[in-house]
C-alpha cells in the first residue's frame, strides 16, 4: 500500500527571518532581500569595495577605509566585523551590515574587513570557522605579496589586527582566537592585537537562566536561537558540540590557551548575556585581559538595528579605547 503523503508537496518545515526558507525535502529557498531593508548611508567620507578572498568557494570580503588617507608613517589599525545570523543569514553586502562598517572605518579611523562566509543549512559548522580562518590568511597573503593591493597595503598596519564579529561572528571571532593563540604567531607578518565579541552566539544542551527566563519577545528568541542552532551544527549533533559550547563537556580546556584581550559585550536584556557573561568571567579568571560591557536593558544587535543610539554611540567609544589601549 502506497503512503497517501509520498506525492505531496514539500511543505515549509523552518523559517529564518524572512529570508530563509526550508522544506520538508531538504529543498532550500534564499530570498535575495535582506532582513533588514534599511537605506544605505553612504556619504562619500569612506571608501569601499569588494575582493575575492576564497574563489573556490566563491567567497567575498567587502573593505573599507577613511577617504581622507593617513599618512606613510601613521598607518590605519585593522578592525575585521564578522556579520552575524545565526550562521544561517547575513551578508557583507545587507544594508545593515555596510551601514556599520562605515561608522566603524569613520570612528575608530580603521580599514575594516567585512568577510562573508558559507552559510548553513548548506554549509553547516565548521564551514563558518573555516572561511573565518581563510579571511584572515588571505589578509596575511596581502602583507607579503609581491604585488600587493595598494588600496589596503599603502594605508593599512599590519601589525594592529583587531578581529571581530557579531553574534555568530562573534562565535566565529572566539574560534579564531583559540587557533590562533596570543600573538598570533603563524599569521606574521601580520599581529593580532585582540579581539571583539559582540553578543557572542554560543550555545549548550543545558538552558541558561537568561535564555529559560528572557523575555518571549526579544529580537533573538529562544524559538529562533533553537533553529539556528538546529540548522547550523552538524545533522545529530547537539549544541554541546566544541564549537557552539566553548564550556561544554566534550569542549577542550581553554584553562591553558593564552588569549590576547578580549572585550566581550553584551545587552542586559539579550537571551544570549548569560553565555557571554560566564565565557567572560571564566577567561578572566584564567588570567585573560578581559574587558565586560553589559549595557543594561539593550536587545541582541542593538548597536546595529539603533546604530545611533546612545548606547550605540557610548559602545563606539569603548571600542576606540580597547583599541587605543591595547595599540602600544
Amino acid at each position: 500500500m502506497s503512503d497517501s503523503n509520498s506525492n505531496s508537496a514539500p511543505h515549509q518545515v523552518e523559517e529564518c527571518r524572512g529570508v530563509l526558507f526550508v522544506f520538508s525535502d531538504g529543498s532550500i529557498r534564499r530570498l535575495p532581500k535582506p532582513s533588514f531593508n534599511v537605506p544605505v548611508h553612504d556619504d562619500g567620507s569612506v571608501l569601499w569595495k569588494d575582493v575575492q578572498f576564497d574563489p573556490p568557494h566563491d567567497l567575498s570580503l567587502r573593505l573599507y577605509k577613511p577617504a581622507a588617507s593617513p599618512t606613510s608613517t601613521n598607518k590605519l589599525p585593522i578592525f575585521f566585523y564578522i556579520h552575524g545570523g545565526g550562521f544561517c543569514i547575513g551578508s557583507r553586502s545587507w544594508p545593515n551590515c555596510q551601514n556599520y562598517c562605515f561608522r566603524l572605518a569613520s570612528e575608530l579611523q580603521a580599514v575594516i574587513i567585512a568577510p562573508d562566509y558559507r552559510l548553513a543549512p548548506e554549509n553547516r559548522l565548521p564551514a563558518a570557522i573555516e572561511d573565518g580562518c581563510t579571511a584572515v590568511k588571505w589578509l596575511q597573503a596581502q602583507a607579503v605579496a609581491e604585488v600587493p593591493d595598494t588600496w589596503l597595503t599603502d594605508v593599512a598596519d599590519f601589525s594592529k589586527v583587531f578581529i571581530s564579529g557579531d553574534s555568530a561572528g562573534g562565535n566565529i571571532a572566539h574560534n579564531l582566537a583559540v587557533k590562533l593563540g596570543a600573538g598570533s604567531p603563524e599569521l606574521a607578518p601580520v599581529h593580532v592585537k585582540g579581539y571583539v565579541l559582540l553578543a557572542p552566539f554560543f550555545g549548550g544542551t543545558v538552558r541558561s537562566k537568561s535564555e529559560a527566563e528572557g523575555p518571549k519577545d526579544a529580537f533573538l528568541n529562544l524559538d529562533l536561537i533553537d533553529r539556528f542552532w538546529r540548522l547550523s551544527i552538524p545533522i545529530g549533533d547537539t549544541t554541546d558540540h566544541p564549537l557552539v559550547n566553548p564550556f561544554g563537556p566534550r569542549s577542550r580546556s581553554l584553562e591553558e590557551v593564552k588569549f590576547d584581550p578580549i572585550l566581550v559585550v553584551v545587552g542586559g536584556s539579550d537571551l544570549l548575556k548569560d553565555r557571554a557573561e560566564d565565557y567572560a568571567k571564566k577567561l578572566k579568571a584564567w588570567g585573560n585581559k578581559i574587558e565586560y560591557v553589559e549595557f543594561e536593558g539593550e536587545q541582541h544587535g542593538f548597536f546595529t538595528i539603533h546604530p545611533n543610539s546612545q548606547p550605540s554611540n557610548q559602545l563606539m567609544r569603548i571600542i576606540n579605547k580597547f583599541i587605543a589601549e591595547i595599540s602600544d
